[in-house]
């Protein structure tokens, strides 16, 4: 199974301000969600990293409390700018806020904050996506309702911020070559994933968190830093999350085969974290067949609408549409093991699953260049 037989998921709980433990440019992608300036969810956090934060809530100065509370981010920016390769990614899950403050309502823009201050970095931006966080509340709307100039529209969406360090990533190595094309991505995920809005997300319920750090988590699904590290990364690269909270990007690192080194301030969520690490076999293999069945409904319907595909998949048999797609080749995980705040996953040797008869069965047995 191309040259991945072991991941190291490392999680430090610590300020992630300060990246000292990470050499310069050892990252490949960075994909995080940081508490959210001007949510007052998140109020404590930046006051304790600077406590003029809370004197300015206190005055009523929004404006002067948002400024305050980016600069703490845009400490952990320079670091995730200074630890990422050249070529490598910086994705961003961040939403605007809305509040108000000594009787005025407004919106503080997080996001165009948090560019301003990565353009300057050295960051260059891609076009980023929107992914909106559905809701159906009756009372969603704020205002006056149906009173003309007192409403406001409902801010039902968030940001998804691409940043690349640098021009784009060279791959000359053989073995970085054939690790590239094993990490290709499905045609047909390759049209909906590289969109810019995705509407498909839906947020993360959170009932099942102990109420003490519920209330200071933000997660989001596990669908969003999945699909990043699937577009931006190979198997084998290093992930980093500078806020990893309840550890999604972590187990979606685990589930694509790729190593990860994460930071959380908030020690109160480690046995939530390693909790959720203790069933990354059965959940990331279930991921990796649900990938293999959505593409086999795929190649039906498109055989019925366009007729057969071009290509076949080298290693399960199935039909593909581009040649980029025959060495797709996912990383089933066997076995993890805990070891203090790191943990090592284990991948299978061989392909499980299989193309037969057109459905897909699991087999334990060698791979097949030729599978029919």
């Amino acid at each position: 199974m191309g040259n991945t037989v072991k991941t190291i998921h490392k999680v430090l709980f610590k300020d992630a301000r300060d990246m000292g433990e990470i050499p310069d440019k050892s990252v490949d992608l960075m994909v995080t969600s940081p508490p959210y300036p001007m949510i007052a969810m998140w109020d404590d956090i930046f006051s304790k990293q600077n406590p003029a934060i809370g004197e300015m809530l206190r005055k009523g100065d929004g404006c002067r409390a948002f400024e305050l509370m980016n600069k703490e981010l845009d400490k952990v920016w320079a670091q995730v700018y200074r630890v990422l390769k050249d070529g490598g990614f910086a994705c961003i899950n961040i939403g605007d806020a809305t509040r108000t403050i000594s009787g005025e309502f407004k919106l503080y823009p997080n996001h165009s904050r948090i560019l301003k201050c990565c353009l300057k970095l050295g960051f260059s931006p891609l076009p980023e996506i929107l992914w909106r966080k559905q809701t159906n509340a009756p009372n969603k709307f704020m205002g006056s309702g149906m009173l003309p100039a007192g409403a406001y529209v409902t801010l039902e969406h968030e940001f998804i911020l691409i940043l690349r360090k640098g021009n784009k990533r060279k791959f000359s190595d053989p073995k970085e070559k054939l690790r590239r094309q094993e990490s290709a991505f499905f045609w047909e995920e390759r049209n909906e994933w590289f969109s810019d809005v995705w509407e498909d997300l839906k947020g993360t319920k959170q009932n099942n968190i102990d109420k003490t750090i519920r209330d200071r988590s933000g997660a989001f699904p596990f669908e969003l830093p999945y699909r990043l590290i699937n577009m931006y990364s190979l198997k084998e690269d290093m992930v980093l999350d500078s806020f990893l909270g309840t550890g999604t990007t972590a187990i979606a690192s685990m589930a694509t085969g790729r190593n990860s080194i994460d930071f959380e301030i908030d020690p109160n969520f480690k046995d939530h974290i390693f909790a959720r690490f203790g069933n990354i076999v059965d959940f990331s293999n279930q991921q990796l067949e649900n990938r293999l069945r959505k593409h086999l409904t795929f190649v039906r319907e498109r055989a019925k609408t366009h007729g057969g595909l071009g290509y076949t998949s080298k290693y399960y048999g199935f039909p593909v549409m581009t040649r980029q797609e025959i060495e797709i080749l996912f990383d089933e995980l066997s076995k993890i093991e805990v070891n203090n705040n790191a943990v090592e996953v284990d991948y299978k040797e061989r392909a499980t699953m299989f193309f037969v008869n057109g459905g897909l069965e699991r087999k334990d047995k060698p791979l097949l260049s030729n599978w029919t």
